[in-house]
């Protein structure tokens, strides 16, 4: 009987992968597909918006337009939109909406890197440092700190044995920060330049944090414009002439049929699961369970959770894909039936 619901549940899991509902297509098929992102980017967010771009091509869209509101989320999710919208046959529009949202760190990567990069007024971008998973200070040691009385005295020699003995224990740490933060300044600005878009700004934002509202990012050229709402977008981007995987290509945005694609209950579920705070928590159940499980043979409930939140925790920070996280909860719902029979 367990086998028979386990078996069921997985066809149903199945069923639900790739499915994103149309609302149907204008008469003359010129649509533009709209995808969300809405929250922390994470892989359910790459994995939903990759298929909305496969879906999009495979409809022969005219135009495909993200609206964003987030504060950032994983490196790893970003590069894989970052990709499939370089790599989309059909043009990418991010949109900054409604009033009041944000394109914060990952966020102003995937703006640098669409066709058309536009913002909502009231909305803002930048902060795009990266920063560590648990969120530890990009300056490691305690820099920063009141300097001590016996440093203001005159008497330096101890303070210098304690920055040497905090060198050797931080200079690790401080080459890994430089080397984030290069690779990011070296990644944004490639974007920005295919784009022709302000490198030497999405350079501070990266280092210096930097931000900008929708105005003074129209202004200093870090996005392409600002629109109060998705029809204005499309009446000022009529005309517009984009690079499209090296050819040019002019939007013809007049009559556009909007097309929304909705993540559906499956990506719901998995982005919740992978919002930055909820995987972190996961983490922690599942390393502590395992603990106490180990202090405690037999209490089965600890082990059993801390193994699942484990495996869930792995998916949500890319750890392991989708497929191999699912394919590890149903080998460990296995190998509990199995040993429930011996035990």
């Amino acid at each position: 009987m367990r086998f028979r619901v386990l078996t069921i549940c997985l066809v149903a899991v199945l069923a639900g992968v790739g499915l994103y509902p149309w609302s149907g297509v204008g008469a003359d098929g010129r649509v533009a597909v709209t995808l969300q992102i809405s929250g922390p980017i994470g892989p359910a967010t790459s994995d939903y918006l990759q298929g909305g771009l496969d879906e999009a091509a495979a409809r022969g869209a005219a135009l495909v337009i993200i609206e964003m509101d987030t504060p950032g989320g994983l490196d790893s999710a970003m590069r894989d939109i970052i990709k499939g919208i370089l790599s989309s046959p059909v043009p990418v529009a991010t949109y900054v909406s409604p009033p009041g949202s944000r394109a914060a760190s990952a966020g102003t990567y995937i703006l640098y890197a669409s066709h058309i990069a536009a913002m909502a007024p009231a909305t803002n971008l930048g902060a795009a440092t990266p920063i560590p998973v648990g969120g530890t200070s990009p300056l490691p040691g305690d820099r920063g700190k009141p300097q001590s009385d016996e440093k203001e005295s005159g008497n330096t020699e101890n303070e210098e044995n304690r920055q040497d003995d905090r060198g050797s224990a931080t200079g690790g740490a401080d080459a890994a920060s430089a080397k984030a933060i290069n690779d990011a300044v070296a990644y944004i600005r490639s974007l920005a330049e295919r784009r022709g878009r302000n490198a030497d700004w999405a350079e501070r934002a990266v280092r210096e944090a930097a931000s900008l509202s929708a105005e003074q990012a129209a202004e200093m050229g870090v996005v392409d414009l600002v629109a109060a709402d998705i029809p204005e977008l499309l009446e000022k981007i009529d005309g517009r002439t984009v690079d499209v995987l090296g050819r040019d290509v002019t939007l013809d945005t007049k009559g556009l049929v909007l097309e929304r694609i909705e993540p559906d209950w499956r990506t719901r579920l998995l982005g919740t699961i992978t919002n930055p705070t909820v995987a972190y928590l996961l983490l922690l159940i599942g390393i502590y369970g395992l603990l106490f499980e180990g202090y405690n043979p037999g209490a089965i409930l600890p082990g059993v959770a801390g193994a699942i939140c484990l495996l869930l925790a792995a998916y949500a920070f890319q750890i392991l894909p989708v497929n191999y996280a699912g394919l590890g909860l149903i080998a460990l719902g296995i190998i509990l039936m199995i040993s429930e029979i011996f035990v």
